[in-house]
């Protein structure tokens, strides 16, 4: 696979170092002379150049890349870069860094983003994922209408142990898709028994997010939790 990123600064190297250890074909694009540390990443290709421009991007070669990455700290870069990457090469993904959450809701396909990746988002989800247990966490945006993914752990003592999936009351519009149990991924069948630390992945319709505080209280340990709405 051949992957192309766009900034050589630590996000960008650390991205290339972990590929090229993936025996992928990466090369790193940078307009900075100082940001060339070919000595960082020895086996990858560097560009001096910029990623927003045509000759830059035919050095490249970039009509038979597979992975483009825009990693700068600059994210009008990130977008322009994306989307020449899919519009004038067709690139067949494009990831791209978000720096300012503000701008998140620039990052989709008009602008030939396929994975838009949010730093200050990872952070604050790896945060909630560590004190999760009882409480649902928002995993991805699903669908253009806005369905959103939801991942809960089942605390211990929670209301749901012991029911069957068909026995659990959920508020309207949200709906439990899988299960997950000893990292394996169960079909959320209606006579499926729910056990302590089981994760459910549920689903919440457009505006039926508010709803979730109810959701919390059937996982969430004796005595925690509360209704909302």
């Amino acid at each position: 696979m051949k992957v192309v990123i766009a900034g050589a600064g630590s996000v960008g190297r650390s991205i290339a170092r972990d590929m090229v250890k993936r025996a992928h074909e990466v090369v790193i694009i940078d307009r900075s002379p100082s940001a060339m540390r070919v000595a960082a990443v020895p086996d990858a290709d560097w560009i001096l150049g910029d990623a927003c421009e045509i000759s830059t991007l035919e050095q490249a070669q970039m009509d038979n890349v597979d992975v483009v990455v825009t990693a700068t700290g600059d994210d009008k870069a990130n977008l322009v870069v994306s989307l020449l990457a899919k519009t004038e090469y067709g690139v067949p993904r494009v990831i791209s860094r978000i720096n300012n959450p503000a701008n998140e809701w620039l990052f989709n396909e008009t602008w030939g983003v396929d994975v838009p990746v949010s730093t200050p988002n990872i952070m604050s989800n790896l945060i909630e994922d560590a004190v999760a247990s009882g409480s649902f966490v928002r995993k991805m945006t699903l669908t253009d209408d806005g369905a959103v993914l939801y991942q809960g752990r089942v605390a211990k003592g929670a209301r749901v142990v012991g029911q069957v999936v068909g026995d659990i009351i959920l508020p309207p519009d949200i709906t439990i898709s899988a299960v997950i149990r000893d990292n394996i991924a169960l079909v959320a069948a209606p006579d499926l028994v729910i056990d302590e630390k089981d994760y459910l992945l549920v689903i919440a319709q457009a505006g039926s997010e508010v709803h979730l505080g109810r959701a919390n209280m059937l996982i969430s340990p004796p005595g925690v939790g509360h209704l909302s709405n």
